[in-house]
């Protein structure tokens, strides 16, 4: 390998900390000290989402850094950063689910706390070393219950299944008694019911032209099945083909990126921005690519797509809190239910930053499949599945 294909692996992952640390601070230090409630910003044209914004921005932001807080090793500028951020983890996480903190998160108030309190599910279950052992008994009963309180609504009869099977794999995985099996499989069963073929799942009945089988689907049923499958037989089965179709859809996502990092902008709530790619990041992670798929093309991929998002000018406020949009400040593209704590799905791009440096991810330089083609490269035919 040359010297300048390994500079190019350290380079991108120090800009890949930069994201990261660029997007945790704000949240973090404000959460872990009681003042998020008072000095984050809430951005939407949506109605009564104070709400809802705060949970919103520390589950999403806590589901993608989760995994780099529980790895080891990196420089020693690395190691101090998330040694001081997962001290701030803590503290905020003792915030959030204090009732008598300043900064006590709405986990019982309306539908929206169903989807955070998946995702910060999703991020207990992602690093549970660093997250749920270190609790005192009496903490780990508090966050049981709190997980609890989204039962009082039912989940819309869409992607939203998952979320509330996630809660309860996240319920079984820690212990409580009181865990329903019948959310899991009501979400399995359902899911199966609603796949559309070559990868790609229904949100709900009908086909949505969007990112929603990145942004949720097949993350969360992905990770449904990796932590609750062997649970029941019938549950187990469905891993293989959930894998397939998942490292299908991964291939379709790495293709529609183009060689300068941008992506089809399509369907709603794009401006998660990078969290369209949550699958892929997802799957690098776990070193689960599919074959054919190099992990350092992924790399460069992923890379252009968050130097085309977070680059422009307006991405942020003056505070460093990110705004509506996708390439700079764009508030037209948020929906009513977008508001500034919805906007850090984005960190979900940063799983693969757990894998260590010598991991093949950060080794090396290759073209992305957009990029070596339309250079007049080579490439592989796509196929679909079972063709």
């Amino acid at each position: 390998m040359s010297e300048r294909t390994e500079h190019a692996g350290r380079e991108e992952r120090l800009y890949w900390l930069h994201q990261l640390e660029r997007w945790a601070r704000p949240v973090l230090t404000r959460l872990a000290e009681g003042r998020l409630r008072t000095e984050m910003p809430v951005e939407s044209s949506g109605e009564g989402r104070e709400a809802y914004t705060h949970l919103e921005a520390f589950g999403r932001l806590l589901d993608g850094i989760a995994p780099w807080l529980g790895a080891e090793g990196g420089s020693a500028e690395e190691q101090r950063l998330r040694t001081e951020l997962l001290g701030l983890t803590h503290q905020a996480l003792e915030q959030a689910s204090d009732p008598a903190s300043p900064d006590a998160l709405n986990f019982g108030e309306g539908h929206q706390p169903i989807v955070d309190t998946a995702f910060l599910c999703q991020a207990f279950l992602r690093a549970p070393h660093v997250l749920w052992d270190p609790l005192t008994d009496e903490q780990k009963q508090r966050w049981l219950s709190t997980w609890k309180l989204t039962r009082t609504r039912k989940p819309f009869f869409n992607n939203w299944l998952l979320f509330s099977a996630v809660i309860e794999t996240a319920l079984a995985r820690f212990g409580d008694r009181d865990w329903d099996p019948m959310r899991i499989d009501y979400a399995l069963k359902q899911l199966e019911q609603w796949y559309a073929g070559d990868g790609v799942y229904g949100d709900g009945p009908a086909y949505h032209a969007d990112y929603y089988n990145s942004f949720v689907i097949h993350p969360m049923l992905l990770d449904v099945l990796d932590h609750a499958g062997a649970l029941q037989p019938d549950w187990e089965a469905h891993k293989g083909p959930a894998l397939v179709r998942a490292q299908r859809y991964a291939e379709q996502l790495e293709r529609m990126i183009a060689p300068d990092g941008s992506f089809p902008v399509v369907g709603r709530s794009i401006s998660y921005r990078t969290g369209a790619f949550h699958l892929l990041a997802q799957l690098a992670w776990q070193r689960r690519l599919p074959e054919g798929l190099d992990a350092a093309q992924v790399r460069g991929a992923l890379t252009a797509v968050m130097k085309r998002c977070f680059e422009p000018a307006g991405t942020y406020d003056a505070e460093g809190w990110l705004r509506i949009g996708l390439s700079g400040h764009q508030p037209e593209l948020g929906e009513g239910y977008i508001s500034t704590g919805s906007l850090y799905l984005c960190a979900t791009v940063l799983l693969p930053l757990a894998l260590p440096e010598n991991d093949p991810f950060w080794q090396g330089e290759a073209e992305w499949t957009s990029k070596r083609i339309w250079s007049g490269g080579h490439g592989r035919i796509d196929h679909a599945l079972g063709h």
